[in-house]
Order: C-alpha cells, then structure tokens, then sequence
C-alpha cells in the first residue's frame, strides 16, 4: 500500500470520525442547553439548509441571487394555509384522529416543497437567461413580487404585514401522546429539523459529488469553455436553479412551524441577503461552509444581542466582523476550521508519516 493511498485512506476515517462527533453534539446538545438555545439551535440547522441549497447556485455554479427568500415565503405560507384551511376542510382530525397534527405537517411539508419547486422552475427558467449582475437583479426583483403579493394579499388572504399565525398542537401516536412544536421547549421538533437537516446536507452532498456537480463547476469556473465542450450551460443552470429553490422551500417549511408565524418579511431582501452572508462567511467553496458560516452568523448576532450597547449598533458590529472574515479568511470560516484540523492531523500523524514514508 502506497503511503499515498494511506494518506488519503486516514484522512477520510479522520473526516469521517469529526462528522460522527459533530452528529452526536447536536444529538446530545437540546439535553443540555437550556431551552431558549434549543430553539436557537433549532432555527441555525434551518437556516444551514437554506444557505446550503443557495450555495449550491452561488458557490457551485457561479450564479448569485439577491431572491432565494421567495421560495423560503411561499413555502411558508403553503404550510400555513394546509395547516389553517386544507386540514380543517378535509377533516384531518376525523380521518387521522391523534396522528392529525403529524399527518397535517407532513402533507404541508411536501406541498410547501412543490410549491416552491414550480416557483423555481417559473422564475429559474426566466432567470438564466441573464448573467452575472442581470441575474442578480431579476432574482432580487421576483422575491419583492412576491413581498408585495403577499403584503397586499392579492392572490390568496396572507392577513397582510400580520402575516398568519398557526402552532403545530399534540400529537398521539400508537399511545405515546407529545406536542409536536412545543415552543417552550421545542425538543421533539428539534430532532425532526435534525433528520432533515442531515438527510438534506448528505442528499445536496451527492448532487455535488455527482456529474451533474461537477458539471456545475466547470460553469462556474468558465461558462464560454463549458458551452465549448458541448454543455447547454442555460438549461443545466435552469437545473441547478430548479434543486435549488426546492431545498430552500423545505427549509422554508421547517422554519415557519418553529416561529410560528409567516408574514412578508420572509419575503424580503433581508432575508435573502442572509444565506448569502453566511455563505460568505463560512466558505462559498466548501460544502460545509454555509453550514459553518450559518452557525457562525446566528450565533455572533446572538452574542451580540446579549450586550446593550452593542445591540444598539448591532449592524456596525456585525459589518467588521465580515470584514475581519473575509480579509483574513480566504476561504472563510470553514477554510480556517480545516487548516486547524489540519494542523492537528499533521501534528498527531506527523512522525508516523515519516517512518512510513521511509519504509516504502
């Protein structure tokens, strides 16, 4: 065996082993935190799932979109109408009896992922047709159409700036009887965030480890030489668009039930530009960046809301710190986590190394 291959081997069990310790944090952590930052933590895997499926169409394919809060909205907003109307009309509780409430979830977590994958077949396929600062734009121009939709209820009845409101009650299943959204203590909705979260970052991990991934870089890195060999680079950043836009509506539908309320602000440029911050932050060239920089992001806005005379000015605060980040971390939050791993890795391996090196 090559000390090369070994090397390699012994890198991916040591990734492997930090993801493993990573799982089991977030497993152990909601019975040991107090339950504010169970939800708190609850609220930074959502918002890795959204920064993650942007970074999928900004880091992985070189496009960037200033409106990936609209698929978090009209997700949203699915999820409160089945809870609120198609539930109550098609008699859930009478059908499903104590299971009404998962069932009634669930159900609003498939259509609120429908809903906004057609949105971003729609708005995608328009999307692409532009470039660079022009996508930028247009993608910033539907999701404040979509604001004003909602703000105005001109469609369906979203009751305004007020939004609606709606709280996921209990649940009783073969006996065991829980409340499935407790906000006071949200830890059966935490592991169900937590399922997702996994299963979206592994299901988003083998999209970019696929061709159809490694496509999307060779867009990224040059469009004109990829259009060269043959790619309709139009139509597979339409795709890319397409997977997108559904991963940031589930995350849309896994938010809205854990605040439990949904009004146009989730529509905003604001909340658009948060993925694109914790992007940033964490390493748009790392999988796990946007993961880290979401972490990083939420909790630093956390920090910062705890000191008065920072919170006063929390925006000031919040710009230096992204600026000490991008000028001394070239690859972000998660590029500074692997040179540290690295480090220690070397560190611990380092004479081992050597020795079998010498040996082959």
């Amino acid at each position: 065996m090559s000390y090369g291959f070994r090397d390699r081997l012994v890198n991916d069990t040591d990734r492997r082993t930090w993801y493993g310790a990573a799982l089991l944090l977030l497993v152990v952590a909601p019975f040991v935190l107090p339950p504010f930052q169970v939800t708190l933590l609850t609220e930074v895997l959502v918002f890795a799932i959204f920064a993650t499926a942007f970074n999928l169409l900004y880091g992985y394919t070189g496009l960037l979109s200033f409106g990936h809060a609209m698929f978090l909205a009209v997700a949203g907003y699915t999820v409160a109408k089945v809870v609120q109307v198609v539930a109550p009309a098609l008699n859930f509780a009478g059908i499903f009896g104590g299971a009404s409430v998962l069932v009634t979830f669930v159900v609003a977590v498939i259509l609120g992922v429908i809903a906004a994958t057609l949105l971003a077949i729609f708005v995608g396929y328009l999307s692409v047709q532009l470039t660079e600062i022009y996508f930028a734009l247009i993608t910033l121009s539907f999701s404040m159409a979509i604001y004003f939709i909602a703000l105005q209820s001109i469609i369906v009845n979203t009751n305004g700036s007020d939004g609606l409101t709606f709280l996921l009650g209990d649940v009783n299943l073969f006996g065991f009887e829980f409340t499935l959204m407790n906000i006071r203590y949200p830890l059966v909705y935490y592991f169900i965030v937590l399922l997702f979260f996994v299963g979206a970052l592994y299901a988003l991990w083998r999209v970019v480890q696929s061709p159809f991934g490694m496509v999307c870089r060779a867009i990224r890195e040059n469009p004109d030489r990829a259009e060269a060999m043959g790619i309709d680079v139009t139509r597979h950043s339409w795709y890319t668009f397409i997977v997108s836009g559904a991963f940031s509506g589930l995350a849309g539908t896994l938010l809205i039930p854990l605040l439990t309320n949904v009004n146009p602000g989730q529509a905003h440029w604001t909340t658009s530009a948060e993925p694109v911050i914790m992007t940033v932050i964490g390493g748009p060239y790392s999988f796990l960046g946007p993961v880290a920089g979401a972490f990083t992001y939420r909790y630093l806005r956390w920090g910062i809301s705890r000191v008065p005379a920072l919170e006063a000015h929390w925006q000031l605060f919040m710009g230096l710190l992204i600026l000490i980040v991008v000028l001394f971390f070239n690859q972000g939050v998660a590029g500074g986590l692997a040179r540290v791993r690295e480090w220690v890795v070397e560190g611990a391996n380092g004479q081992t190394g050597t020795e079998a090196e010498k040996a082959d």
